[in-house]
């Protein structure tokens, strides 16, 4: 099968051996497990991007902290020696889910796991870590490398990390003050950022594609355009939340749009998106090239959009014209309904 060939049938997230909805189900049953464990000086927990808690009594400073993965993105990146992106992307993925909070970031921790530590590898991580944490004001506090055969096959690896930061107490995003009328800003995604990526080499892998072909719709090789950096906006939100109000932020990360979004949704607040944002090429090869379904590329990638934020109607305008001078192209997607949280895509 020849680049960019469809394969016989669709390819969907749950062929490719990621059932969103058990992990649903799964997490649902554990929250009862996890708020038992919550005091009164939870100020953020369940169903955010970030876990916040006071330090000293109603008033004090936020303790704000956030951990995740790079996910399987780690196997491509090793395919095309390309293991630095990994490192920065990890950086850029918990200081969006801080920023998603108000918190403004402080100090960053990594977990590098492998069958067999490659030294070369390891410090291609861990310098484009240490040089993403430079370019936000970010301290690299240190963390773990763990060697462990038997549980990584051949020169696999997994990588971790985790950001604390701080918020002030009536600085905190949480997405509580979302109203009927307000509107919905979209910044753009540099591609798949962070996810997607158990079904994306599903897609290269049954199509018969090399990362190293050159793909002239993509602007490059198939490598290039799935290996672009996490796109970083930590700098952009924190400016943003300093100018206007900003009432609630989504990280787009795994689920998509509609997964991520009802997560900053309260009751009687519906999402009302109208597709027609500029979307990266690599969504639409991937769609293409493995026959993928409307609802699974809506449920599994951003799809051009990486992060969300909910403003007045009457500042739209500045918001967009705010991030566009920090150097982020930004979309109004649509607004807020009166209805169940959800979200609906015209």
């Amino acid at each position: 099968m020849s680049a960019g060939e469809r394969p016989r049938s669709g390819l969907t997230y749950r062929q490719a051996g990621v059932d969103i909805e058990s992990k649903a189900g799964m997490l649902a049953g554990l929250s009862d497990t996890i708020a038992s464990t919550h005091t009164p000086a939870v100020a953020a927990g369940l169903g955010a991007f970030a876990g916040a808690v006071r330090l000293g009594p109603p008033g004090a400073e936020l303790l704000v902290a956030t951990t995740d993965g790079v996910g399987t993105k780690t196997l491509l990146a090793r395919r095309f020696d390309r293991d630095a992106v990994i490192g920065a992307d990890i950086v850029a993925h918990c200081a969006n889910d801080l920023v998603a909070l108000g918190a403004r970031p402080l100090a960053f921790l990594d977990y590098v796991a492998m069958g067999r530590l490659v030294p070369a590898v390891v410090t291609a991580l861990v310098t484009a870590m240490a040089e993403a944490c430079r370019d936000l004001g970010v301290v690299l506090l240190g963390g773990e490398t763990a060697e462990m055969p038997d549980v990584y096959a051949g020169d696999a690896y997994d990588v971790v990390g985790t950001m604390v930061g701080t918020a002030a107490p009536d600085g905190l995003i949480t997405g509580a003050s979302v109203q009927p009328g307000h509107r919905l800003v979209g910044l753009t995604s540099s591609g798949l950022h962070t996810n997607g990526y158990s079904l994306a080499r599903r897609v290269v892998d049954a199509s018969g594609a090399s990362l190293h072909d050159d793909v002239p719709e993509l602007g490059g090789t198939l490598g290039d355009a799935l290996l672009q950096p996490h796109r970083c906006y930590a700098p952009a939100v924190l400016s943003l939340a300093a100018a206007v109000r900003v009432r609630a932020v989504a990280h787009i990360t795994g689920g998509g749009i509609a997964d991520n979004l009802v997560r900053v949704l309260p009751e009687g607040c519906r999402a009302r998106i109208v597709r027609g944002w500029p979307r990266p090429p690599v969504f639409e090869w991937l769609q293409r090239t493995g026959g993928i379904p409307d609802d699974d590329m809506l449920r599994t990638f951003n799809l051009g959009i990486g992060m969300i934020v909910i403003v007045d109607a009457g500042e739209a305008a500045e918001v967009m014209r705010h991030l566009a001078s920090s150097g982020v192209a930004a979309w109004e997607l649509g607004d807020i309904t009166a209805g169940p949280p959800g979200v609906e895509f015209a």
